[in-house]
């Protein structure tokens, strides 16, 4: 399978498994890796997604060149279309544009190697990167005559400073995992055969913590970053709001008190 589903408790651990591509994505790799992103998202028994691509070489060097050449039909009869044939007239990228998925649960990206093209982008639409030693981050798509189509070019430049990311998107250079780290890309950088282990371990500290609270986090990361100040300020008081009388709000201050861990419930 090219997508490749592994739970550990509440997390769901998610392989694009195309090794023998550096693990690029064909348009059935595209397609397998939303629905399972959408079973993830619907499914109340989990609580965080790790992506990462199998072995060590490469997270995901992008969209597969030699199986994304254009289709006969016109791009704008496939912008037109319903999301199922636009894909089939060549649309792909919106099997991969996993924002407009509307996940409300934490994304690390756990980056084993070469995240490039369609590969930084999926990594950018987490919520945490972290990366192996021999990790590298990369838009190479003006190298081939084209654009990053799946929020690359804005993303980038929300991520990290300003003259790093247009010289990364103008010239399609790569950065190591040691300057992703320096600019604020990744939240760490771990030896290969323990990447997993944190990722997992940053997992289970997020799926302790209040599950309403968690998924009013990650409500807020996604909707206040255009918002200006005193409107973002606004949505958090009302999602606090919004908490303040659960029992899971409770139960935690009453574990606190009591010196034991809470036990919360998503209620």
């Amino acid at each position: 399978m090219s997508i490749e589903t592994e739970r550990a408790g509440r997390t769901l651990i998610l392989r694009i498994n195309r090794p023998e591509a550096l693990n690029a994505l064909d348009v059935d790799t595209m397609r397998a890796l939303n629905e399972a992103l959408r079973e993830f998202r619907d499914d109340p028994e989990l609580s965080v997604g790790i992506i990462t691509g199998t072995g060590n070489r490469a997270f995901c060097a992008g969209a597969d060149l030699k199986k994304t050449l254009p289709p006969q039909s016109s791009f704008a009869k496939a912008y037109f279309a319903p999301y199922e044939q636009s894909i089939d007239e060549g649309l792909y990228v919106r099997a991969i544009t996993l924002s407009d998925l509307a996940i409300d649960k934490p994304l690390i990206a756990a980056v084993n190697g070469h995240a490039l093209g369609a590969g930084t982008e999926i990594a950018l639409d987490c919520d945490l990167r972290i990366a192996s030693e021999n990790a590298t981050f990369g838009l190479p798509e003006p190298r081939v005559a084209s654009v990053p189509a799946v929020g690359g070019v804005s993303k980038l430049l929300r991520a990290i400073p300003r003259a790093v990311a247009m010289k990364m998107i103008l010239t399609g250079d790569r950065i190591n995992a040691e300057e992703a780290y320096r600019v604020g890309l990744v939240s760490d950088v771990v030896p290969a055969e323990d990447l997993l282990t944190r990722a997992l371990e940053i997992a289970d500290r997020i799926a302790a913590n209040g599950p309403l609270a968690i998924k009013s986090l990650k409500t807020l990361a996604m909707r206040t970053q255009e918002m200006p100040l005193s409107q973002s300020v606004a949505l958090e008081q009302l999602l606090w709001g919004v908490l303040r009388d659960t029992e899971d709000r409770v139960e935690g201050r009453t574990a606190f008190a009591q010196g034991r861990p809470p036990q919360y419930h998503g209620r």
